[in-house]
């Protein structure tokens, strides 16, 4: 399912200082082409948001559960109906709860030896973060070795830079308050929102029919 999810090259990262419509937020992303929604457990009514909208069934959405950060979490999060668990670091105790609930598990990790732990602990998608700390030349480089890495990038990621990072080799990008800001999902302006998910997909879509760019 993830696989196909995604497919538009995008995850909405929800990570708000409120709870928030949760509902009409999904709906707003999922208008505009992103169907993968990530919340974070450092947003309040995070585990709620997650049961209301998997029971709820928001068409044409995928909603995981971001900043896990331990097995207790991973086995709230997946009770609660998370299709996809995601974490800052690779813990190896949330892997293999993940792995036993047969829901997909994307750790973070930075350095070559910290990426490669990661691939060979099962993840199929490894979270590049803090992705603003090296930038896209920095996935080129990492990929030329290890090509079968299926990087995500995280943090920093926005609207102007989101092609660079697929050029560079990303298989998508995690975007956060550059999509999904708190201002904007306080005022409710889910046509806005919707407007900045279709943009980034633009983006990223255009970005995939374009060769690689050599490193400099």
């Amino acid at each position: 399912m993830i696989d196909a999810a995604l497919a538009s090259g995008v995850i909405a990262v929800v990570r708000l200082p409120r709870a928030a419509d949760f509902r009409a937020l999904a709906g707003a992303l999922v208008a505009g082409g992103v169907s993968v929604v990530e919340i974070t457990l450092t947003t309040p009514g995070a585990l709620a948001g997650v049961r209301d909208l998997t029971a709820q069934d928001v068409p044409g959405a995928v909603v995981g559960a971001g900043t896990v950060l331990d097995e207790r979490s991973a086995r709230d999060v997946i009770a609660a109906g998370a299709r996809f668990v995601v974490s800052p670091t690779l813990d190896h105790a949330v892997m293999r709860c993940c792995r036993e609930a047969n829901v997909p598990c994307m750790p973070g990790a930075l350095t070559p030896r910290e990426l490669l732990e990661a691939s060979r602990a099962g993840a199929s998608y490894i979270k590049l973060f803090p992705a603003s700390l090296v930038g896209p030349r920095y996935i080129r480089e990492v990929l030329a070795p290890l090509p079968f890495l299926r990087l995500v990038p995280s943090g920093g990621v926005s609207l102007d830079n989101a092609g660079d990072w697929i050029r560079a080799g990303a298989i998508a990008v995690s975007v956060g308050s550059a999509l999904v800001s708190p201002s904007l999902v306080a005022e409710q302006a889910w046509d806005r929102l919707t407007a900045q998910a279709r943009a980034l997909i633009d983006r990223v879509a255009e970005a995939r029919r374009r060769p690689a760019e050599a490193p400099a």
